[in-house]
């Protein structure tokens, strides 16, 4: 099995741009992808909407909610394993 490896410009227009995906964090990790977030409280998890080429958009304290992001950006989410 061959893998491809794709830029962070290619991944980032991959479905022309729209495609997305939810990835669970913990609080602890916020402050690396958002570094202007208010100090949260230590052992929670929260989930990143991130674009495709893997930019955060988004953080909330539910899946649902950062789906509900994707949908409001006009995202399309996949899964990524």
């Amino acid at each position: 099995m061959s893998s491809t490896v794709l830029s962070p410009e290619a991944l980032a227009h991959l479905g022309g741009g729209r495609i997305a995906y939810v990835r669970a964090i913990r609080s602890e990790d916020v402050k690396g992808l958002f570094p202007h977030a208010p100090q949260l409280a230590p052992g929670m998890q929260l989930y990143v909407l991130h674009s495709a080429d893997g930019t955060p958009i988004m953080v909330t304290d539910s899946r649902e909610a950062a789906v509900a992001g994707a949908i409001t950006h006009e995202l399309e989410t996949v899964s990524v394993h």
